[in-house]
């Protein structure tokens, strides 16, 4: 009937209508890895450079930077590139500072936020396999699965933050010789999926997980001082950089638009019955 809303459209945050999430390529690892480095150098930015004795205020700033990536990625009803990097980099940068606070307000070692992160990240691994019975980024096509995708993002960012710095600092490694212990650890979920058989769901996790101490060792290694093991190029000119780097592959993947899941993407019967042009298929 005339004037009456459709049901979808009465709700801020409507159901999706097709997957939420990105089709996992090489351009896909690129970009989550630059977010990880981006995070990390722009939290140590806003708290260690530009209010270094306003803690009130940095957490002001991350948690606005948060919420506009939220409400932006929650309102969408289906992938689009820019709403779904910003959310991510938003919680690289908002999940930095969650985990350095432990660390240096706190005063959690790092063994024991590495810790803490992990037994988070297990709780909602296992909650969501037991609501919806898979972890497959395939089966984000639901506000409850989309929720659960995030929340594992956002633990996998805190965790990763504090193995990162236990590696490089608890076990005096230093952050170039962690990121190359990282660089070589995030290929093993590789090698094990293509040669031996690994479960393809349990090998992107896997190497999900460790992209957040990679990047951020190896932003770490660019920014801090010599005295540090680090370049000292600081932690502005390379959060500038990599933010700059990240914006145009992301523009790139708003114009090519191959990121998009396709139907054929999906597991057999499990994707939702929509229209090409709610995947994507078609331009507007």
């Amino acid at each position: 009937m005339i004037g009456i809303v459709p049901r979808h459209r009465r709700s801020f945050f409507a159901e999706p209508v097709a997957a939420k999430v990105p089709e996992i390529t090489f351009l896909f690892w690129v970009i989550k890895i630059l977010t990880t480095a981006g995070g990390e150098a722009t939290s140590d930015y806003l708290g260690l450079n530009l209010y270094p004795h306003s803690r009130p205020t940095v957490v002001a700033i991350e948690t606005a930077i948060l919420a506009v990536g939220l409400v932006w990625q929650f309102h969408v009803r289906r992938y689009a590139a820019a709403p779904y990097w910003f959310f991510a980099y938003s919680i690289a940068i908002f999940g930095t500072g969650v985990s350095d606070a432990l660390h240096l307000v706190v005063g959690i070692p790092y063994a024991g936020t590495t810790l803490l992160w992990a037994v988070v990240l297990a709780i909602v691994f296992w909650r969501w396999h037991a609501s919806e019975r898979t972890l497959s980024i395939h089966s984000v096509y639901t506000r409850r699965r989309e929720a659960y995708y995030w929340a594992v993002v956002f633990a996998t960012f805190a965790l990763g933050t504090a193995l990162g710095d236990f590696t490089a600092t608890s076990l005096h490694l230093g952050f170039l010789a962690s990121g190359i212990l990282f660089f070589v650890v995030i290929l093993i979920p590789a090698v094990a999926w293509k040669w031996l058989g690994l479960n393809s769901v349990v090998a992107f996790w896997c190497a999900y997980v460790v992209t957040r101490p990679l990047g951020a060792s190896f932003a770490d290694y660019f920014s801090r001082p010599h005295s540090l093991s680090g370049a000292d190029y600081g932690n502005g000119p390379v959060a500038l950089v990599i933010t700059i780097i990240v914006a145009a592959l992301v523009g790139y993947l708003c114009v090519a638009r191959n990121d998009i899941q396709r139907p054929e993407s999906y597991p057999e019967g499990s994707y939702p019955p929509v229209s090409d042009e709610a995947l994507g298929n078609t331009k507007p």
